[in-house]
């Protein structure tokens, strides 16, 4: 069975774009030929859907309920990207029972057949939500910002991740940078604080330049890169997405999606367990 890359796309906190990045990079792998499916997994603050002008009728919650198939809710974006919304009424996954857990790695394993990679857009912050989702993905890209709260809050994530759960290998994303010589800098003052306290390696993915056409696209409820194809995000997004496309896929098990649910919620299941009081 042809191997899935599991992308997520997480950062320290709100503000840095993290969406956008989700949503005009996988326009831009699917213009690369990848057959893409967008997961929102904010589970509190849904919106990959209203940045893409979707109106989804029904979410996970409903495929948990066993009320339809997980490709009964998927919505078609530009390019064919296929967007999974958020389910909105799902707090957290800990909630769910073990039909419900059996189901959900059923739901996606029917996905197989039907994409290269699955974008994976995480709330903000360091909830469990987050931390679950991070974790059973293959790749990590953080995208952070040139402020101070961004690599702070970057940095937390990236040593939560290292020191809790034992993930080591980060790709940093530079997003809104006025120079490629911004970004630069911005990964080497990231690299520098975590690559000295914690045992972790980062590797460059990049950087989006700022640009108004974002702006004007989220008005538009589009993409920035179908909306504005010749700006100079879009341009740096497909750049991305070229990159992203080179890097290695498991060809293991864990390469399969069902490996990235069950490893969804065992870490669901673990990071309950470091919770006091919790359950």
């Amino acid at each position: 069975m042809k191997p899935i890359q599991v992308l997520a796309v997480t950062g320290g906190k709100g503000g840095v774009g993290k969406t956008n990045v989700s949503v005009n990079l996988s326009l831009a792998l699917a213009a690369a030929g990848k057959r893409v499916i967008l997961m929102d997994a904010d589970l509190g603050l849904a919106n990959v859907d209203i940045q893409l002008g979707l109106k989804a009728d029904k979410t996970l919650a409903q495929v948990l309920n066993g009320e339809c198939m997980l490709r009964d809710i998927l919505l078609t974006a530009p390019g064919g990207v296929k967007v999974i919304p958020a389910a909105s009424g799902v707090q957290s996954l800990t909630q769910l029972g073990p039909r419900a857990h059996a189901g959900l790695i059923q739901a996606f394993s029917d996905l197989d057949d039907q994409l290269d990679v699955l974008v994976i857009d995480t709330a903000a912050g360091i909830s469990e939500s987050v931390v679950s989702f991070v974790r059973a993905a293959q790749e990590v890209m953080v995208v952070v910002c040139d402020e101070p709260s961004s690599i702070t809050d970057s940095y937390a994530l990236v040593k939560l991740l290292n020191r809790d759960y034992g993930l080591t290998h980060f790709r940093v994303l530079a997003n809104m940078t006025r120079s490629p010589e911004e970004g630069r800098n911005l990964f080497q003052k990231f690299v520098k604080v975590a690559e000295r306290f914690l045992d972790v390696t980062l590797q460059y993915a990049g950087d989006i330049p700022w640009d108004e056409s974002v702006r004007k696209s989220a008005q538009r409820q589009r993409a920035a890169i179908e909306a504005y194809p010749a700006s100079k995000c879009a341009i740096a997004y497909r750049q991305l997405a070229e990159h992203v496309c080179q890097w290695p896929v498991s060809r293991q098990a864990s390469g399969r999606l069902e490996f990235f649910v069950e490893r969804l919620l065992q870490s669901e299941a673990a990071h309950l367990e470091t919770v006091p009081n919790a359950g």
